[in-house]
């Protein structure tokens, strides 16, 4: 039995014990917070849910929860659940980079995707890079860029712009002989219709079968500007018109080409920014016949796509929802990031970001896409006709994959240039001068 004197010395003091049960609970609360911030791998979602773009990107919103939704079914990704962190840039394109810097300090997410326009993307590049974060981009886009920190899984230019000219320059295209170049203006269309614009020249155009005309996002009145493509298709000579028009300003842009009785028969438009998404929002019967250049469409049948559809219709409640082609492209995106994960054992940017070139993932068209050493990905071409149920008829394809190219070979200060993060580490890297800089190192 203790003496009391020895009972007594060896109780601490009541100050010694009220700091040391302090120290005690702040180390049992910072265990707690710390095992709680690491028992899930987040996730970023950057997607417009309000202004101009919500019409397209709140859908890619959607696929994302539907994605990280069935990864948790298998499992999860190392052992722990995903956990999706959404915010909404509302159209906002400075927000953008505030609501990027948000996810990755603040979140912690340890990958974000995210942006639909160029100037969003162009927006959070500087974010990314000082935070050594990761973003895979999914729509597609002008090219003229290779990010380390960026994973685009949408097209470039040579993956949709140049075969859709291609198709409609062929005699199955309608032997197009005058071109209506008409975008939203911003960075994205203004920088595809130079690459077109220099590529039809290179095709023998003349200036004077070319009209280029721009205008604001979610611009609404259209009739002066279809009357002046509609009098510069009466000249005689197979007119068409490739649209880079984005977001909302594409509804009452077709409803004014219904209007003014402009049919695909007389002046096709082939778009760039139109899919089954979008097409949902209008009458689709004046629409008959004008195009889209995709890497995808819902109407494809195939296995994959169909089961995709399924389980896309069921997570959503709603039967009659459509998928379309930037929904794809964050169905592969997202798959290669898993497996590159998987293969790097760590969420870590740095080792995923190496671990990405050469992973492999199914599309839903019946094809497998590589993540290339320039961050692009190889996808198939698709040129759809619209129906008048607002899904598209496949009228012409490319016999396999295409390559996507960072740079493009139609422009003086691109053609020389070349991206290729593995052995080269540079995103542009000048195959003349053998040194790289500039943009995109």
């Amino acid at each position: 039995m203790l003496k009391a004197g020895n009972a007594v010395a060896g109780r601490p003091s009541p100050r010694r014990w009220l700091a040391a049960a302090a120290g005690l609970a702040f180390a049992v609360s910072g265990a707690v917070q710390s095992a709680k911030a690491e028992d899930t791998i987040k996730v970023g979602i950057l997607h417009s849910l309000s202004g101009t773009m919500a019409i397209s990107e709140t859908t890619l919103k959607d696929t994302m929860l539907f994605l990280i939704d069935e990864q948790n079914k298998k499992g999860g990704l190392l052992g722990k659940k995903l956990e999706a962190v959404v915010v909404d840039p509302a159209s906002n394109w400075p927000l953008f980079a505030e609501k990027a810097r948000e996810l990755i300090s603040k979140d912690k997410v340890s990958v974000v995707f995210g942006c639909w326009t160029s100037v969003s993307r162009k927006s959070v590049l500087p974010v990314f890079k000082e935070l050594d974060s990761i973003l895979f981009y999914p729509v597609q886009y002008e090219g003229e860029e290779s990010e380390r920190n960026v994973f685009y899984t949408g097209a470039a230019p040579n993956q949709q712009a140049i075969p859709a000219v291609d198709y409609l320059m062929s005699k199955d295209g309608g032997s197009v002989k005058r071109w209506v170049l008409a975008g939203t203006d911003y960075v994205y269309p203004r920088t595809t219709n130079k690459i077109l614009e220099a590529y039809l020249k290179s095709k023998g155009v003349k200036d004077e079968d070319i009209m280029i005309n721009y205008t604001p996002f979610g611009h609404s009145d259209w009739q002066t500007i279809v009357a002046d493509i509609k009098k510069f298709g009466s000249a005689g000579k197979k007119t068409a018109v490739v649209s880079t028009i984005n977001g909302d300003a594409n509804v009452p842009f077709y409803k004014e080409l219904g209007n003014q009785g402009i049919k695909a028969t007389d002046i096709p438009v082939v778009a760039f920014s139109v899919g089954e998404e979008e097409l949902a929002g209008l009458d689709t019967k004046p629409l008959v016949g004008h195009l889209a250049a995709w890497n995808y469409f819902e109407s494809i049948k195939n296995p994959a796509n169909a089961e995709f559809i399924k389980k896309w219709q069921a997570f959503t409640k709603n039967p009659k929802r459509v998928t379309n082609d930037p929904m794809e492209a964050h169905v592969i995106g997202f798959n290669m990031w898993v497996k590159a994960v998987e293969k790097a054992k760590s969420t870590d940017p740095d080792k995923v970001i190496d671990a990405l070139p050469g992973i492999e993932a199914p599309n839903l068209t019946g094809g497998v896409s590589k993540m290339l050493p320039n961050h692009h990905i190889t996808k198939p071409v698709f040129i759809g006709e619209i129906r008048g149920d607002g899904q598209f008829d496949v009228v012409w394809k490319t016999k396999g994959l295409v390559p996507g190219d960072a740079w493009s070979d139609f422009l003086p200060g691109s053609k020389d240039l070349e991206a290729d993060w593995v052995t080269l580490k540079c995103g542009n890297y000048n195959k003349v001068t053998k040194k790289c800089g500039g943009q995109g190192s």
